[in-house]
């Protein structure tokens, strides 16, 4: 069993690092908000990575199954939604709930 001075020291050492760790975010944010390349990233990396993981959910489905077309209704259904509302919400609940009926009842039994 490790000596008591051993295992204050440990703990403190953690306290401190933790500490250091949660402090680090805040202390890199003042430099970074008068940033030109972090403000245009930013305007540019929301639509980005939608673009990256929709071409990663899509990149090994078929569009000649049947089963490719609960995903491809779901994703016209989001899209259709976001353009004609510009609600992330309702996009997002819309398209989970085409998905959704879709499978449960073209591939149910």
């Amino acid at each position: 069993m490790p000596d008591t001075i051993y295992a204050v020291t440990a703990v403190l050492v953690a306290a401190a690092v933790t500490w250091a760790l949660r402090v680090l975010p805040f202390a890199a944010l003042a430099p970074l908000r008068s940033s030109s390349t972090v403000h245009y990233l930013s305007t540019r990396m929301p639509a980005g990575v939608m673009l990256i993981l929709v071409v990663y959910c899509l990149h090994d489905l078929s569009v000649t199954e049947a089963r490719s077309v609960a995903p491809l209704a779901a994703l016209a259904v989001t899209v259709g939604l976001h353009l004609w509302r510009r609600n992330a919400l309702l996009s997002i609940v819309g398209g989970t709930a085409v998905h959704v009926l879709l499978t449960s009842t073209l591939f149910a039994g």
